[in-house]
């Protein structure tokens, strides 16, 4: 009897230890996800500001302004794939916000 008594309370203990590892790991899974939201966000921004500073007729064609649209423009294709692994935590209201923002300019010169 003290020998399934033994293996009963470390079994608790052990599966005491299991959960307080996964709680610690979906802690950092939701940090993870909160950082990577927001970095998909500023991103965002950025490639919007980038395209509108391209657009102003002072700075339009100047190739180094071109080269950091194109780029921003791959940056931001990765991190729409980890969009949909981490958009949990993302902002939607923000995100609508940025996309009227980055549509606005195409509608006015259509």
């Amino acid at each position: 009897m003290t020998t399934l008594h033994l293996l009963s309370l470390l079994s608790v203990l052990l599966n005491g230890a299991l959960i307080w590892y996964l709680i610690r790991l979906l802690r950092k899974f939701m940090f993870i996800s909160t950082a990577l939201a927001d970095l998909f966000l500023t991103i965002k921004a950025f490639q919007i500001f980038v395209n509108s500073v391209y657009g102003m007729d002072s700075y339009h064609g100047e190739p180094i302004i071109q080269e950091l649209v194109l780029k921003i423009q791959d940056v931001g294709e990765e991190m729409e794939m980890f969009r949909e692994i981490f958009e949990y935590n993302l902002d939607y209201e923000l995100e609508e916000e940025l996309n009227g923002i980055e549509n606005a300019p195409q509608e006015e010169n259509a």
